[in-house]
């Protein structure tokens, strides 16, 4: 594969030419490891160099919101639907017509005003210590809230998006009351205080600090094909996958996804690097190389994916975890999970 040169730069320094037609700007947060070869192979394909700024997505959002029309970015990659919908409501997108995307991306994972589209698919499900859990026992999301499970489970704090996301799914599903009392019985269940990442749950979990952790699969996917780290595969290898509601709603899914910028100098180079994000080539690295689920369908997946089987995903609209994220916040503090 030709690798063309994709320059790193900083736009608060360097001013944004125009002379060059065949380039995209684009601000990720995705780190560059996970995306950079894909943009290397656009670039490879047709030729259009790939502007890369990588940063925390709430970072990037307010770098959009301050630089306003006078932005130099094209594209926006995030890691979630939550902060997709924050950067439309905010004015930062505008919609994108094309029938490449809407063939690729199944409706529920795209904006229904075409502001963004989802990249790959992220599963959040139940994961349990093989040793000291009953798979059985456990079929829904709702079940984590029983006396049984009381200071047994451990997860990652309220501020991360990805908890947020699953509360807004459920408050999308199940309305606010039972919601709520969801949320606190399942604090009231936690093994200790919220800290760390998905992965510190999961080794939390093999450790014996608690049978429960709620983890995205990605993350427990690269600990089981980690080539450095030979205790980060041992403390996988204890854990399993509960898939959630499979007789209703269907495990909580998010997304990784783009859109493009209001502001966009190179719109159609931008809806490309969109296009060919959506293509069977960068569907399949997802789910090959960075263990996660293709957006679209008949995409092979990795052969641990393929092993955890398939499952339900849950059906509705990601839009609605943007419009009640604020909502699941608010509820989230009021039910004491910090």
């Amino acid at each position: 594969m030709r690798i063309l040169f994709a320059c790193i730069f900083c736009f608060t320094t360097i001013g944004l030419s125009v002379t060059h037609a065949a380039e995209v700007n684009l601000y990720s947060a995705r780190k560059e490891a996970l995306i950079k070869p894909l943009l290397d192979a656009f670039s490879a394909a047709t030729g259009t160099r790939v502007n890369l700024v990588t940063g925390k997505a709430d970072a990037l959002l307010k770098r959009l919101e301050t630089e306003g029309p006078n932005s130099p970015a094209d594209v926006l990659i995030t890691v979630d639907a939550g902060r997709l919908h924050r950067a439309k409501t905010a004015g930062l997108l505008q919609p994108v017509n094309s029938a490449i995307l809407e063939a690729a991306v199944p409706e529920n994972y795209r904006d229904p005003e075409h502001y963004w589209i989802g990249l790959s698919v992220r599963a959040r499900p139940i994961m349990y210590a093989k040793d000291r859990v009953d798979p059985a026992r456990l079929t829904t999301y709702e079940q984590l809230a029983e006396p049984a499970w009381r200071g047994r489970i451990c997860v990652r704090s309220s501020n991360n998006i990805y908890n947020q996301s699953l509360v807004a799914s459920m408050l999308a599903s199940i309305g606010q009351a039972k919601t709520e009392q969801w949320v606190r019985g399942l604090v009231t269940n936690f093994a200790r205080p919220p800290t760390g990442g998905d992965r510190d749950q999961i080794r939390a979990a093999a450790a014996g600090q608690c049978d429960i952790a709620i983890a995205n699969t990605y993350y427990l996917a690269r600990m089981l094909n980690s080539k450095k780290d030979e205790q980060q595969r041992q403390s996988a290898e204890k854990i399993g996958i509960i898939w959630p509601d499979q007789r209703g709603r269907g495990v909580h899914v998010n997304i990784s996804g783009a859109g493009l910028i209001k502001s966009a100098i190179h719109k159609q180079e931008a809806i490309k690097l969109l296009e060919y994000l959506v293509s069977d080539d960068a569907q399949r690295y997802y789910a090959l190389s960075n263990y996660e689920y293709p957006v679209k369908p008949g995409v092979d997946y990795s052969p641990t994916l393929t092993a955890w089987g398939e499952f339900k995903a849950d059906s509705i609209n990601l839009s609605l975890l943007g419009e009640h994220n604020t909502e699941a916040v608010k509820l989230m503090d009021r039910a004491g999970w910090r």
